[in-house]
């Protein structure tokens, strides 16, 4: 082996990039050190495809829920413990209602609900970009460390805006956290396949100064840039996160969601010249947590056997989980024999 060789190998194992490249349903931590940043970069493929095909959702409704997916994974793939990370928008819009479910450290599941003639309406007047899709209302971002834990919820309003514009709005307001996001969600046709198959992607950059030390001025007033009242004057941001959202900026969408660019290759792309060091993959997958025994025990214990009896068509009460669509089945005579 030449001492070149020798050199790029040490150079491509001190960047984490000294292994096969990661393909879809995955993430990818990675930190831009001289810049004082980290960050994630997530592609689904397979998984989701499932989520969006499996409700048949028009296509710009697939596409928005196809976002708070990716988004939901960026954010939920940070969990350093067993929980749940919920996403949920509920708006005046032609989709009123999205609800994802991480389920970490690997599971994710996603709904939407929306309103067809006003979906209509909006087709016909073009209106179908997200942020005409949301409308106004709000996005609740919680975490669920299970039992015995308090909620963690964090609340911002949904006005006339993207979900990335959204996700940026959080982070500053709730997090204090200067926060950059990109998403990507489209359909790709290959030959001999039978259907277009949903796919995606999205990054994820934060300015973290290293070791806890402030390498920039705190955020102005309470994060909000547009609040006249609470611009700090005198606030300069850091030339190294002015860098990295610059270089993340230039990303398209077809990058993003690229089958044939690895998360590895996209990273190393945007910021060889200042620095990359990526970490081994998250795999994800589609994963509904809907269970028979659950569901039996909501039944058995929200509601009263008259309502239960209310409930039942032809001696079965049926119940068909929003995620996943499985159907579950139940005598409304079981539970008054336990009861």
């Amino acid at each position: 082996m030449t001492t070149e060789q020798t050199m790029t190998d040490n150079l491509l194992s001190s960047l984490g990039l000294d292994r096969p490249e990661t393909g879809d349903d995955a993430v990818v931590p990675f930190t831009l050190d001289k810049l004082d940043t980290r960050g994630r970069v997530v592609r689904l493929g397979a998984a989701l495809d499932t989520i969006l095909s499996r409700h048949d959702y028009p296509l710009p409704v697939a596409r928005l829920l196809g976002e708070a997916v990716v988004l939901s994974s960026l954010i939920g793939s940070s969990l350093k413990f067993e929980g749940r990370f919920i996403l949920q928008t509920q708006t005046d819009g032609p989709v009123n209602l999205i609800v994802v479910d991480f389920d970490a450290p690997d599971g994710m599941r996603g709904y939407a609900r929306f309103d067809q003639d006003a979906l209509l309406k909006a087709a016909e007047a073009g209106k179908t970009s997200p942020a005409d899709l949301l409308g106004k209302g709000h996005l609740a971002m919680t975490i669920d460390q299970g039992q015995h834990t308090e909620r963690y919820q964090g609340i911002v309003a949904l006005d006339g805006n993207s979900l990335e514009e959204v996700a940026h709005t959080y982070f500053m307001q709730s997090e204090q956290i200067p926060t950059q996001v990109r998403l990507a969600v489209a359909q790709m046709s290959t030959r001999g396949d039978h259907r277009p198959r949903w796919r995606a992607g999205g990054m994820l950059i934060q300015h973290l100064p290293p070791n806890g030390l402030s390498a920039m001025a705190d955020l102005p007033g309470d994060g909000d840039f547009d609040n006249p009242d609470m611009v700090d004057p005198d606030f300069v941001e850091a030339d190294g996160w002015s860098e990295a959202k610059a270089l993340l900026g230039t990303v398209g969408d077809l990058e993003l969601s690229d089958p044939d660019l690895s998360p590895e290759r996209l990273l190393f792309r945007l910021y060889h010249e200042t620095g990359v060091r990526v970490f081994p993959p998250q795999e994800l997958e589609e994963r509904c947590t809907c269970s028979a025994d659950r569901i039996e025990d909501m039944l058995a214990n929200s509601f009263s056997d008259e309502e239960r009896r209310d409930m039942a068509v032809d001696g079965e009460i049926e119940v068909v989980c929003e995620f996943c669509s499985t159907a579950y089945r139940f005598n409304p005579h079981h539970f008054h024999s336990e009861s």
